[in-house]
């Protein structure tokens, strides 16, 4: 909830300060966060029909864990479309994502270097006793408490089948 009002306020000030890049990325990603709200609202309404409006509107505030989920897709679109702007040599728009995933990445907690995931995913491939890739899921379990929010889980599972190959 505090990322979520951190985001509301820099919205306010980006537009203040006639930022258009920064209020435009800010808004796309208050927009998916209301629309996940929206869609906890919608599941906790079935389960509790006799639920009042406000108490509906309490319960559905994601939670900063889950912003975090939501910033993590946002950034992975964005990451997406770079490469497909590149194979269509638009740079100048690949170079709009790249800045608009720096802006984004400010809402998420320091992240982890790939030296260090690398140290980290292969204390996990010991601890459980891994061998071959069908292991991905046990490491990922163990892996997931300790650093979550600090590294791109594309960039772990990566690692995890470098390590095992």
């Amino acid at each position: 909830m505090e990322i979520k009002r951190q985001i509301q306020d820099n919205v306010k000030e980006s537009l203040k300060a006639g930022n258009n890049l920064a209020s435009g990325a800010l808004r796309m990603v208050l927009a998916s966060i209301i629309s996940k709200e929206k869609e906890k609202r919608y599941k906790i309404a079935k389960e509790k029909p006799d639920s009042a409006e406000q108490e509906l509107i309490k319960e559905s505030e994601l939670t900063d864990e889950e912003t975090m989920g939501v910033l993590f897709s946002e950034i992975k679109k964005r990451k997406d479309a770079i490469v497909l702007y590149e194979k269509g040599n638009r740079q100048e728009l690949a170079d709009k994502e790249k800045k608009e995933i720096e802006i984004l990445q400010k809402y998420l907690p320091e992240q982890i270097s790939t030296e260090e995931l690398r140290k980290i995913v292969g204390e996990s491939i010991k601890k459980i006793g891994a061998k071959e890739i069908k292991d991905t899921g046990k490491i990922m379990a163990d892996l997931m408490p300790k650093i979550k929010g600090r590294a791109d889980s594309g960039e772990i599972s990566k690692i995890v089948k470098e390590l095992l190959s």
